[in-house]
């Protein structure tokens, strides 16, 4: 091989090597966020850009829906108790005037002598009392009550009848050994029943069905 000639593949001693500059090897690029225009987001970017903001307004809706639903229940809930408190607070005053009205306009049963079958004196209540008149030798039949009559000698002289008898409404009964003008064997039916005690053996009045407590007609 002469002197002139180079070896394949090679590179003379003497020829300078190729070196790329220094910005070139590698180099970074900053934006400058007043001069840089911004990148359009791709079509991914904006759906679920989109599908987020559809969910927050679709959330805030029915926050919204959720907060009126319970608002109205509440107000309902406050309307029907105060009607509800109304509506009872108004049957007990109609109950109240009712029941003192019916107080007032009670009649009495008591227990009278039957004089052709209509109340004629007042006598004791016991003579018009199951107990007591079998207990002293009398019995009691169809509402009426028989005492013995005792002979002033002594001896049996038959019986006296007694009823129950009843005042007219609002009126007092008559004392004992007092005739029983304007009372009746007829227990009045519908109206408050009080005994001499006080006591109501029959209740009328509003919405109040009729019971009677004592053994008269």
């Amino acid at each position: 091989m002469s002197d002139n000639e180079q070896p394949q593949g090679g590179s003379s001693p003497d020829e300078p090597t190729q070196q790329m500059p220094a910005d070139a090897q590698g180099r970074i690029r900053y934006q400058d966020p007043q001069s840089t225009t911004p990148r359009e987001p791709t079509l991914a970017e904006q759906k679920a850009r989109q599908m987020a903001e559809q969910r927050r307004a679709e959330a805030e809706r029915a926050e919204q829906a959720a907060a009126a639903a319970k608002t109205a229940k509440r107000r309902k809930m406050l309307i029907g108790g105060g009607a509800t408190v109304g509506v009872v607070a108004l049957v007990a005053a109609m109950y109240s005037a009712s029941e003192v009205s019916a107080q007032a306009n009670a009649s009495t049963e008591y227990c009278a002598t039957d004089q052709n079958g209509q109340p004629g004196v007042r006598d004791q209540d016991d003579y018009c009392d199951e107990n007591y008149v079998a207990s002293h030798g009398g019995y009691s039949h169809g509402g009426m009550f028989f005492m013995p009559i005792i002979l002033p000698g002594g001896g049996f002289g038959g019986h006296h009848s007694y009823r129950y008898a009843y005042t007219p409404a609002g009126t007092a009964p008559p004392a004992i050994g007092s005739p029983a003008a304007g009372s009746t064997f007829t227990k009045p039916s519908g109206s408050t029943v009080k005994n001499t005690k006080g006591s109501t053996i029959q209740r009328g009045g509003f919405g109040i069905s009729s019971k009677s407590g004592s053994s008269g007609s």
